[in-house]
């Protein structure tokens, strides 16, 4: 099957099998989305969906979360991956939205960029999830699929993914593409044991059809 094929088959796929894919992440506005996309790295969004409730609660914006005692915040996220590092982000993510963009979200990946804990991968999940635009952000689960779907080929780091997938799909199409490889990761094709014979893409997928298909023969 050549890439053509195999993009038009597997976005048709999701096209029709979930034509609705959001982030599992709870939010209201920016700035909510960008504080549990920083408690997100190396942590699962269930995770993260518990802590934000009562963090957000006592600091429900940038301003208040600027003037916060970093000691304050960690004890609202201390449940989570690198609680300590991750306090100190969203303080100072918290100063520079409102010191330098006046408490204005971006929406480029390059100002996005510059808040402190926001990097390529976050600043795509921002400008996708909230602005709509045309940005792949390829965490473990993208990378993983991806690369064993077929839809990209030799990319050694997540940027090379990047290029490969946002040049072969629709730009229309591509924030929704993103939830549908991390979904699709997160709730088939793990990590350790992909669940071939539950997935829907399984005939048009390089891994399956190379490893699992003719292992059976």
């Amino acid at each position: 099957m050549r890439k053509a094929e195999r993009y038009k088959a597997v976005l048709g796929y999701f096209l029709k099998h979930r034509p609705v894919a959001e982030t599992e992440l709870v939010f209201t506005d920016p700035f909510e989305l960008i504080v549990a996309v920083i408690l997100s790295a190396q942590c699962t969004d269930k995770r993260v969906n518990m802590i934000t409730p009562e963090l957000l609660k006592r600091f429900p914006g940038a301003r208040e979360m600027a003037a916060a005692d970093t000691d304050e915040i960690l004890e609202y996220i201390k449940t989570c991956s690198y609680p300590n590092s991750k306090a100190r982000y969203l303080k100072n993510m918290s100063q520079v939205l409102v010191s330098t963009f006046n408490n204005i979200v971006p929406s480029d990946i390059d100002e996005l960029q510059k808040l402190p804990g926001i990097g390529r991968k976050s600043a795509n999940v921002i400008a996708s999830v909230i602005f709509n635009h045309p940005a792949m952000a390829v965490d473990t689960h993208v990378f993983r699929v991806s690369a064993r779907i077929g839809l990209t080929n030799n990319a050694r780091t997540p940027l090379a993914a990047e290029k490969q997938l946002t040049a072969n799909i629709p730009e229309e199409l591509i924030p929704l593409a993103h939830h549908w490889l991390i979904l699709h990761g997160r709730y088939i094709c793990k990590a350790r044991k992909p669940l071939c014979n539950e997935c829907g893409i399984a005939d048009y997928c390089k891994y399956y059809m190379h490893k699992v298909k003719q292992g059976k023969n």
